[in-house]
């Protein structure tokens, strides 16, 4: 038996223990991993199969419950068994069964889960350290390829790491059974007769994988009584990105796309990477020629070199890159470490491959509707009219009810109510989030469904349940609407809160105004326009008494309600219910006791929608402007004055009575305004305040010169001063 200690995802683990097997030719590989892992090994040696992917299991009545255990190209356990399938040798994961850890509340993993303790996570490299290398893969190429005798150099770690365990804690615990298991999977090798075996584990755990060391009745007394789940167990595409420490995987590493290219590149490695980056920046508008890349290898070479290094690291790489392509700036080199140093490299499974149905099918829509899923953020934009157009549009707001959000919905510019934008970006994550949703159907269409008539029983206001009938209809669940509906009547009937009516406004409305944009009919766009009608009639009978009695933090709540049911109110172009709207805004004007925000921000969109006359406003500013408290004052004006400047730059009579308010307040009643009036006046745009001051400063420039007639006497004694400053006389 030859046990071959590795570092997780170390593409110079990898290129070693390639050669090491290749000299040893073993009957059997044991890896470390889930042992119920085995049925789907056969996947990776298909041609199909394109790293990085990851090992997904998941507790069968509980997907939630699910764990990863990636595997890169570069990944020495990804390397074992393609040699085997290559090789004709047996091949088995070694490790607690994914049942095993999935059963239970999961303790943290060594390999896997605990970055905090350096010794368990990454032991190799605090050798590495201690050799007095700042990168640990060029310590081991160091150490492993310059030697060439991989069997030694595997041994000097397995000592190296049992000198490194004498002064550890023994092992306890998930670690003690994890250890357990893969020296009773050793010993049932052993019993089937296997005399080549090759054990490869990380590095933490070799010295604990010699059979002779330990009693196999231990052992078995160690793993009695584990509780198990029934797990399911597939693979599914992982990418660069999730391999990396920055996503949060423990046994992560800090350059995914750095290290594929290391493994992946059997010369020139220095020069082919700066090519590699020298394209990219290219392709990105920046400048890099052919004699950048010479001088940047040429460069990385020698600090290499003055550091006593055969090869340049990642340090030399960047430090060289930083010197030649970043000469005015670190864009170049964020670039390069964003796309290249880590990458997005998004792996592919066989079509074939074990999955629930509901992944089969959004991937055969995906296929149908050449949606191309990849990792980095792709802009797309729908046209409504065209059938493939909207047909992508469905779907991804069905994968959105799902709680799948692949796509992401933009802004989308320009005229017409026909256009939809969307920014796709697929993770690794939504596999496990398909699993979670394929209880609730085995397509995306039963699934969405059935998830969004769930949501509707359990919805907890009335605006989750118009919010809801936006999205059915924009993902064309014609069978989810009936108990929607239903539902939304009876939840409109019962509600009274003012905010709640509200806020139920805007998805309604935007549902009768563009429902047909899409070609379709139904039940939902008619009802809304109905519910919609009554809604606002009953929150404009509530309104002005919900704006009574409020303190500060609720009022500004109402007014975003307000605010948005303005907008709807507008959007929907009734004449009668903006009649009816507008005459809800007047009575909140009017209420005695209504919050000093919500009564000024109604008097201003009566004023916008041409209710009040201009001498009204002002009148009414006045009345404002007269109340003894400063702090009412300031939220009158907060809510009249908005987020503009606008009204004060064009209407220079409510501007001058703002004006002569200001200037005629005592000293103390001016320092407790101040505060409040800097928070209304900042939320203007530098070049509103700025024209502001200088109409002000105009108007009384002007009035100053009309009512204040020149002082000779006083002028003249500012003469013989003026005329020593200029030097006439001493």
């Amino acid at each position: 038996m030859s046990i071959f200690p590795i570092r997780h995802h170390g593409p110079g683990s990898a290129r070693s223990l390639q050669h090491a097997l290749t000299q040893l030719q073993p009957d059997i590989v044991l890896v470390e991993g889930p042992a119920d892992a085995d049925v789907v090994l056969p996947f990776l040696a298909r041609k199909e199969m394109k790293p990085p992917v990851a090992l997904l299991g998941y507790v069968n009545d509980d997907p939630a419950r699910a764990s990863f255990w990636p595997f890169a190209a570069f990944s020495p356990e990804f390397v074992a068994f393609r040699w085997a399938a290559r090789a004709g040798a047996q091949a088995r994961f070694m490790d607690l069964p994914a049942g095993v850890t999935l059963a239970g509340e999961r303790e943290d993993d060594p390999d896997d889960n605990d970055d905090s303790d350096d010794l368990h996570s990454d032991p190799l490299r605090l050798l590495a350290e201690a050799a007095g290398y700042a990168d640990f893969e060029r310590w081991w190429e160091t150490l492993v390829e310059a030697r060439g005798d991989d069997f030694e150099v595997f041994a000097a770690i397995n000592e190296a790491m049992q000198a490194v365990r004498a002064d550890a804690p023994a092992a306890s615990g998930r670690e003690a059974q994890r250890e357990a298991h893969m020296r009773q999977t050793i010993r049932a090798a052993l019993k089937d007769g296997f005399q080549r075996i090759a054990v490869v584990c990380g590095a933490w755990h070799a010295p604990a994988l010699d059979v002779a060391a330990f009693r196999a009745k231990d052992d078995a007394a160690l793993l009695k009584g584990m509780p198990k789940a029934k797990v399911t167990l597939t693979w599914v595409p992982w990418t660069h990105g999730r391999l990396s420490v920055g996503s949060g995987y423990g046994a992560g590493v800090r350059s995914p796309g750095y290290y594929h290219h290391l493994f992946t590149t059997p010369s020139d490695v220095t020069e082919r990477w700066f090519a590699r980056a020298a394209r990219l920046l290219r392709e990105e508008g920046l400048e890099a020629s052919s004699a950048s890349v010479i001088e940047a290898t040429r460069l990385a070479n020698t600090l290499a070199a003055l550091r006593g290094r055969a090869l340049p690291g990642l340090d030399e790489l960047n430090e060289a890159a930083l010197s030649v392509f970043g000469w005015d700036g670190d864009l170049p080199l964020r670039l390069i470490e964003r796309k290249l140093v880590v990458g997005e490299a998004l792996g592919r499974v066989p079509d074939d491959t074990p999955t629930v149905p509901l992944a089969q099918d959004l991937a055969r829509l995906q296929k149908r509707l050449r949606l191309k899923v990849q990792p980095e953020q792709t802009e797309l934009t729908l046209d409504l009219r065209q059938d493939t157009d909207l047909a992508r549009s469905t779907l991804f707001h069905r994968l959105k009810v799902l709680g799948v959000p692949w796509a992401q919905e933009r802004f989308s510019s320009g005229r017409g109510t026909f256009k939809e934008a969307w920014a796709l970006a697929w993770k690794p994550d939504f596999s496990v989030r398909l699993v979670e949703a394929s209880r609730w159907g085995q397509t995306v269409e039963d699934a969405a469904t059935a998830t969004a008539l769930d949501r509707a029983r359990s919805a907890g206001t009335l605006a989750d349940l118009t919010a809801l009938l936006e999205a059915v209809r924009s993902a064309d669940l014609g069978g989810a609407l009936p108990t929607l509906l239903a539902a939304l009547d009876v939840r409109a009937a019962a509600t009274a809160d003012v905010s709640d009516l509200l806020a139920a406004l805007p998805p309604l409305a935007r549902l009768a105004r563009y429902g047909d944009v899409r070609g379709r009919s139904g039940a939902g766009d008619g009802h809304a326009g109905a519910i919609f009608g009554t809604l606002l009639t009953r929150a404009g009978v509530g309104l002005p008494l919900a704006g009574v009695g409020l303190d500060q933090a609720a009022a500004e709540t109402l007014r975003g309600h307000v605010q948005a049911a303005d907008s709807a109110v507008r959007l929907l172009g009734d004449p009668d219910p903006l009649a009816g709207w507008l005459g809800a805004l007047g009575r909140l004007t009017d209420q005695g006791g209504a919050h000093p925000l919500l009564a000024g921000d109604a008097l201003r969109r009566l004023r916008d929608a041409g209710q009040l006359d201009r001498e009204e406003v002002a009148r009414r500013l006045g009345l404002a402007l007269g109340v003894a408290e400063p702090l009412e004052i300031t939220a009158w004006l907060d809510g009249f004055l908005g987020h503009s400047g606008a009204l004060l730059i064009h209407d220079t009579v409510l501007l001058s009575l703002l004006d002569d308010w200001l200037s005629g307040l005592s000293p103390e009643r001016f320092q407790e305004a101040l505060p409040l009036l800097r928070r209304v006046f900042a939320r203007f745009d530098k070049a509103e305040r700025r024209n502001i001051g200088e109409t002000l400063r105009g108007a009384r420039t002007r009035t100053r010169q009309r009512a204040t007639p020149l002082d000779e006497e006083r002028a003249l004694r500012a003469v013989p001063t003026l005329l020593r400053l200029l030097g006439a006389f001493p």
